[in-house]
């Protein structure tokens, strides 16, 4: 754990001072996936991303690339005949922050039509400050309102 808390800060410093010399850099997380199909739904349908490509049988790897149109990240989700066996903790998070209230609400909406059981999550911040949900790989996501509009 706290080797994965250093990489973070480490790539933190890197990200900023890539800002403060207005360098550019867009970010990628690729995941592993036995569910590709599941996965690209569950973050069409519930998250509101949307697929900025895909490819076949590249060398023996499917995929999905999955996001904002407008961002400069995206997450990239593959596929092969290998089975995947992740082992995530209640501390392996990805953390989303909708811009509006009505992309808040819209995902919350999407969440309950979709019958994705809302969890306790293990860090009392999100307790307080965001809703804690696990996609089709089990892989826990944070959603907050924390910076909507009307949150400042």
């Amino acid at each position: 754990m706290k080797l994965q808390i250093l990489i973070i800060i480490a790539f933190s410093q890197i990200i900023l001072s890539c800002n403060n010399n207005n360098q550019n850099m867009t970010f990628r997380v690729a995941r592993h996936t036995n569910n590709l199909s599941e996965i690209e739904a569950f973050y069409i349908n519930v998250i509101g991303f949307e697929n900025l490509g895909s490819f076949k049988n590249h060398d023996g790897y499917d995929g999905v690339f999955l996001g904002l149109p407008s961002s400069d990240w995206h997450l990239e989700f593959t596929s092969t005949k290998e089975p995947v066996n992740h082992e995530f903790d209640d501390d392996d998070l990805l953390v989303f922050y909708p811009s509006t209230e009505e992309v808040f609400q819209k995902i919350m909406q999407n969440i309950k039509i979709n019958n994705i059981k809302i969890i306790k999550p293990k860090n009392p911040y999100w307790k307080k400050n965001g809703v804690h949900i696990l996609d089709p790989d089990g892989y826990g996501l944070i959603i907050s309102a924390q910076k909507t509009n009307n949150q400042g």
